[in-house]
């Protein structure tokens, strides 16, 4: 894959115009975006007020029915993106910020700090994923500040080492030995020369891990390790199988907040084919 010099903004909303992959992710993310960010405008209740009776099905005053105490779904599912948005994008940030932090330090030092830190990203990389996260979850406690920790720690040995091939191609380019020969120190020839080439591949993981830390979130809540007072996709699915929505043939409790974690994966997965082809211009066009 190869990575363009300066961090390009213009080209990438060019490639995004022409992009079927970058249409399809915007039209897929439209209506989860929306919903975040405009919850307290479009949303037709509070998603902690009674407005029903318990497991109320679809209806002109509750599209989307209720829940075992009478809450409005629609309101609930559209206050739910906010924490699963919130989530997935802190949670795919603070994982590349990492994960770049590790891959530039391993790959320009190398020696003994790359063999340092390789080997505690190989241990994490063997381990389980998903019952470490919930191991680690259930020990550090209920809330979604804690699920984004957990994420993060798992997930960042992936990017580090992606990081870390790529500083080690730009490394033994002539201009970054040149940039030695003249006494340049290690900092300005990292932030100057190295980081900006590998900020678009960052960029391209961070949107390609929002799903996947959407996905953690909403298999950690669950289980019953989110954050109980909060409401979120994974948590609707929670209370639904906590209270027997499936006994009750209450589907429209279980399949809107499953539909929307679906779509959201979808529409970012599709955004991560878009920056794919801006990253390698021999992608555009097939």
């Amino acid at each position: 894959m190869s990575t363009h010099a300066l961090f390009s903004i213009r080209e990438f909303l060019g490639v995004l115009k022409h992009s079927k992959h970058g249409k399809m992710g915007l039209a897929l993310l439209a209506v989860p975006l929306t919903m975040a960010l405009f919850a307290d405008i479009i949303s037709p209740y509070s998603p902690w007020e009674r407005t029903g009776m318990p497991f109320e099905p679809p209806s002109i005053k509750h599209p989307l029915g209720t829940n075992d105490i009478g809450q409005d779904l629609l309101s609930e599912l559209i206050y739910g993106s906010r924490i699963s948005m919130l989530v997935g994008f802190t949670a795919a940030i603070v994982t590349v910020l990492i994960g770049v932090i590790i891959g530039l330090i391993a790959g320009y030092f190398g020696g003994i700090i790359d063999e340092i830190l390789m080997s505690i990203t190989d241990i994490i990389l063997l381990m389980p994923g998903l019952p470490l996260m919930i191991l680690l979850a259930a020990f550090l406690g209920q809330g979604y500040q804690n699920i984004i920790l957990v994420i993060s720690i798992i997930a960042w040995p992936g990017v580090a080492r992606i990081i870390r091939a790529q500083v080690l191609s730009i490394k033994a380019s002539q201009y970054i030995e040149a940039a030695v020969a003249i006494g340049a120190s290690s900092t300005r020839i990292i932030f100057k020369h190295i980081l900006p080439q590998v900020l678009p591949l960052a960029l391209a993981n961070i949107v390609l891990r929002i799903g996947g830390a959407m996905i953690a979130e909403a298999s950690i809540s669950f289980l019953g390790l989110g954050d109980p007072t909060q409401k979120s996709w994974g948590m609707m699915l929670y209370w639904a199988q906590r209270t027997g929505a499936l006994s009750y043939g209450a589907w429209w409790w279980i399949i809107p907040p499953g539909a929307m974690i679906v779509i959201s994966v979808l529409g970012f997965t599709q955004l991560g084919y878009a920056i794919e082809e801006w990253l390698n211009p021999k992608l555009r066009g097939r």
